[in-house]
């Protein structure tokens, strides 16, 4: 390679890098697994080492990939947190080796753990901040909710000024209690425990720290007061006497044999552990040494961290099951021979779509590559090889839970069914049904919802207005005082306007917005199942997807149905138009990321209500940019462009 050809492809990684470091860094949604993305930095390296003359200070390879986010207060860190270099074999391992003067120092070795650094700091005993990484330099103030983990102390018996950084993870069974939540309410499922954590501690919102179960482990001493250290060992033995929870196992090791035979022993540990790692940290013990070995311009050079490669194992599938979620898509799950991966025996992985099977050219009979994505979650990566008369899997054209029809449409990688009371979709259905954004009946979560279809109580969301009590309070742990609430907050949802109604039938691609847009055009119910396909394309803003989805629904006899009981039993089913305040006359907003208490919705319906609107772009004629936890690219060019970006308490000081 020629060094133009060299300049080209150096710049192209570069570009892939940031991008893929403002996902996984700043956005907490990457695209690609940490391997993939290892694969992209260590060829830049290999570029820029072969072609030193065209290494920037700029280039990724030079630079902490993280940003402090605009919706929390900067910090400025007293001692910079560095990143780590990683190697990913043990002769990258020896090459460290060769650099450190072994006469001086012996060699701690600790599990990696994959989660978000943040330092703690203390002063007269008592926390007093807790900040992210940032960019290492200048991170986000995230102390209220650091005060939510149960395993950061708040009070220490060491009344000096302490700064100790460690990493905040999600444990396995948070995880997956929080994925299964997520799937339950029909939501977009965590990708991985590290980004699950990322976002959690970027929540407005602390209380929803405190539910998520978030856990930290302690790792450095990165400033203190009246004290000295020698030993990087020792001082974790002593946060550890001052009630920190340190890492959960820090070995010294005397030579580089024995730090590869505890990366081993680590690697090999990692499915009995009940939180992620991605790695094995090796660092020079001897604090004097490490000043004097200092650090580039991103690495300290008396550490480096190995990077396990993603466990991979073949196994033969032998069939594929279909599950049919709340909106009615069609999920096809690979059932296959057990296999050991990460520590636990998996013989289940979702294939996503019919896309995936076909991209992958699965059949049944096939001998597949799995893995678990972050450690957790299997999934299949390759066709090994195809069995004899093999057959790529077609998906079913008729619902296995209900037998109705199924339908794709186009531009769409999912498979639904058409029948709006398929029984499989009835508990996510009901939970969509009665949440805030639709009839808001508080009291009637998921848990309530469940035990109600359990015992026969709900078989349809018809059910929910014509209940009997008398049975509900001889259910487990719903006494007359509850059932009395219970059956108050119903009795409140049959005044809601017609749009929450709309919302909560579970029309596909029919959120509240578009709801209020058919409430506006139409003034009941009748009016919109009345309504033509070219009436329902002709409301400003919908368009022919809306339209045809709504026509479909309330085409179908079990839809009218459904609609006719629940007018029968007192459920409104007219427009209510309020007049709108002017508070907000003229403004223009933007929505971008997860608000704390308000649903976009909701926070939408205010605008326009106090006269406001809300724009989908973000432009030099937007206003304001009102951003929550994960604002992802609006919130990047609002900052390009001046725009003003608030946090749902600034939007609610505008609106009080």
């Amino acid at each position: 390679m020629n060094i133009e050809e060299a300049k080209k492809r150096i710049s192209e990684l570069r570009e892939q890098i940031e991008y893929h470091n403002n996902l996984y860094y700043n956005l907490d949604t990457p695209e690609i697994e940490d391997y993939q993305y290892d694969a992209l930095t260590r060829e830049l390296k290999s570029l820029e080492k072969q072609f030193p003359e065209l290494v920037s200070s700029d280039s990724p390879t030079q630079t902490v990939g993280g940003r402090a986010n605009v919706l929390f207060s900067p910090v400025t860190h007293t001692v910079k947190m560095e990143s780590l270099q990683d190697v990913f074999s043990f002769e990258e391992l020896n090459d460290f080796d060769s650099r450190i003067d072994k006469s001086r120092t012996v060699y701690s070795v600790e599990p990696k753990i994959d989660g978000l650094s943040v330092s703690l700091e203390y002063s007269g005993g008592k926390l007093i901040r807790g900040s992210t990484r940032g960019d290492g330099v200048t991170g986000e103030d995230v102390t209220d909710n650091i005060k939510q983990i149960k395993s950061i102390p708040k009070s220490i018996d060491f009344f000096g000024e302490l700064e100790v950084r460690g990493e905040v993870y999600m444990p396995r069974s948070s995880f997956i209690k929080l994925v299964e939540r997520q799937e339950l309410l029909g939501e977009k499922t965590a990708k991985n425990p590290r980004n699950a954590a990322a976002g959690t501690l970027r929540q407005k919102n602390s209380a929803v720290v405190k539910e998520r179960e978030l856990a930290i482990f302690i790792f450095n001493i990165q400033r203190i007061s009246g004290m000295e250290f020698t030993s990087h060992v020792k001082s974790l033995d002593f946060l550890a006497s001052l009630g920190f929870s340190v890492l959960p196992s820090y070995k010294i090791c005397r030579d580089i044999n024995e730090v590869t035979a505890e990366i081993r022993r680590i690697g090999d540990s990692r499915g009995e552990l009940q939180f992620d790692i991605d790695g094995a940290v090796v660092k020079v013990d001897d604090l004097s040494y490490r000043q004097e070995l200092g650090s580039t311009s991103k690495f300290p050079k008396w550490a480096v961290a190995f990077k396990y490669p993603p466990e991979e194992k073949e196994t033969v599938l032998r069939s594929i099951e279909i599950n049919v979620g709340r909106t009615g898509a069609l999920t096809p799950t690979a059932v296959f021979d057990p296999v050991e991966l990460a520590g636990t025996t998996v013989s289940r992985a979702v294939l996503h779509n019919e896309d995936f099977i076909n991209e992958k050219q699965i059949g049944i009979g096939d001998t597949i590559i799995v893995r678990k994505a972050g450690e957790i979650i299997p999934e299949v990566v390759a066709v090994k090889s195809h069995a004899a008369n093999s057959c790529v899997y077609k998906m079913p054209t008729v619902c296995p839970s209900c037998g109705s029809p199924v339908f794709r449409e186009e531009g769409e990688a999912v498979i639904h069914c058409t029948n709006a009371e398929c029984p499989a979709q009835l508990l996510r259905h009901l939970i969509h049904f009665t949440s805030r954004d639709a009839m808001d009946i508080e009291g009637l979560g998921p848990a309530v919802l469940e035990q109600l279809q359990g015992a026969g109580l709900i078989t349809n969301i018809v059910d929910i207005y014509d209940l009997d009590f008398s049975k509900v309070i001889r259910l487990e742990r719903i006494g007359e005082k509850s059932a009395d609430n219970l059956r108050a907050a119903i009795e409140n949802s049959k005044s809601n306007d017609l749009s929450k109604l709309i919302t909560a039938l579970g029309i596909r691609h029919i959120g509240a917005g578009a709801a209020k847009l058919l409430c506006e055009r139409f003034s009941s119910i009748d009016e919109i199942m009345a309504a033509s396909r070219e009436e329902l394309e002709g409301i400003p803003g919908f368009g022919s997807i809306l339209a045809e989805s709504t026509f479909e629904f309330f085409s179908l006899e079990g839809s009218r149905d459904i609609i006719g009981k629940l007018k029968a039993l007192g459920v409104n089913t007219e427009s209510k138009k309020s007049p709108a305040g002017d508070k907000l006359s003229g403004l223009t907003f933007v929505l971008t990321g997860t608000l704390p208490t308000y649903s976009r919705n909701e926070a939408s319906e205010i605008i326009e209500s106090l006269g406001g609107k809300v724009s989908s772009s973000v432009s030099k004629k937007t206003d304001y940019v009102l951003a929550g936890e994960e604002a992802g690219s609006k919130l990047d060019k609002a900052n390009a462009l001046g725009v003003k970006v608030i946090d749902e308490q600034e939007f609610k000081e505008m609106i009080e």
